[in-house]
């Protein structure tokens, strides 16, 4: 009975521990100066899993799902302009939103565009001084996903 109770305890530490796997700001950024084996093996270090590799003419996806599927990390590498490297990262809950929100204002960063990309989502740009993350909110009369791109 003890033992049960033990594994139950661990198993449910456990997943609320996997549950919560978000990234910092700095972790994000970081990754953008990852080359993409380099950022394979951190995913895999994460206990990510493989999602799905896209390539189009000028840039290659590479994509990656938490253990939980609450979350999924993307890095884009482009063939011509590296400048244009990014990471993207999509989440389910309003809440980390605005956890991170908070956390970009409160790391001095400014409100700088807002629009819609081109899949209608509507997107906040913050800058401070060369760093640039975009926040986007999931379409209207949806409840998901939110999206933080680290630009490199």
């Amino acid at each position: 009975m003890r033992k049960t109770l033990a594994f139950i305890l661990f198993s449910v530490v456990l997943s609320i521990q996997i549950s919560a796997q978000t990234f910092t700001l700095e972790q994000l950024d970081g990754f953008n100066k990852l080359t993409m084996d380099e950022f394979k093996k951190e995913m895999k270090q994460q206990k990510f899993k493989f999602y799905d590799r896209t390539e189009g003419l000028r840039f290659a996806l590479t994509e990656y799902e938490a253990p939980d599927y609450t979350s999924k990390i993307g890095k884009f590498e482009y063939a011509e302009e590296k400048s244009e490297d990014r990471i993207e990262f999509e989440f389910k809950t309003k809440k980390e939103y605005d956890q991170y929100l908070t956390l970009i204002l409160a790391d001095g960063y400014k409100p700088t565009e807002k629009g819609k990309i081109i899949t209608k989502e509507p997107y906040v740009d913050y800058y401070k001084d060369k760093e640039h993350f975009r926040l986007i909110l999931p379409k209207t009369g949806e409840s998901s996903p939110y999206t933080i791109i680290a630009f490199k």
